[in-house]
Order: C-alpha cells, then sequence, then structure tokens
C-alpha cells in the first residue's frame, strides 16, 4: 500500500479536497470534495511519483522526472476535476 507523503498531503490541502490511500487496484490515493464525495484515483502505485523520487535520489534527480511527467502529460494535466489533473497538482 502507498504511504501518502507530507508533500501530497500539503498540496492536496491547497487545492481544498481531501486524500486517503486508494482502496482501487493499482492505484495510490482516492481524492475527495470537502463533503467527502469521491471525486477520482490519482497515480499507479507500480511507478515513482515526485516525492518518492525526491527521497530516494534527491531533488535534482526528481525535478528532472517531474519535467518529464509534465510533458508527457501536457494534454492531461489542466482540466480542473480530472484525475490528470489532481495527480499532477497532488503527486507532481
Amino acid at each position: 500500500m502507498y504511504e501518502i507523503t507530507q508533500y501530497s498531503k500539503d498540496q492536496a490541502k491547497k487545492l481544498g479536497v481531501m486524500i486517503k490511500p486508494s482502496t482501487r487496484k493499482n492505484k495510490k490515493i482516492d481524492v475527495f470534495d470537502k463533503n467527502l464525495e469521491y471525486i477520482t484515483s490519482i497515480g499507479d502505485n507500480r511507478y515513482k511519483d515526485f516525492p518518492t523520487y525526491k527521497k530516494e535520489k534527491g531533488e535534482e534527480y526528481a525535478n528532472k522526472r517531474r519535467e518529464a511527467y509534465k510533458k508527457r502529460h501536457e494534454k492531461d494535466r489542466h482540466t480542473r476535476g480530472t484525475a490528470g489533473y489532481y495527480a499532477d497538482k497532488i503527486l507532481w
């Protein structure tokens, strides 16, 4: 099971959403609105994210991976309310 980092908790707070470890197969985090209504699941637990890279390989390497992620997901990370949006804002 994925352990939610303080970085992700802080990012979720900025967005006004709550996060919990996901109950869905191969997902890291479930995202909920202020009324605890389910919004989406984000992050494939078979892949790493910014806080994980930062912890394991340092900030410089994590920033390179972040840049690559943002380029790769440019089309789906800007629409508020989508899984891509929340993954970008909370995990990257």
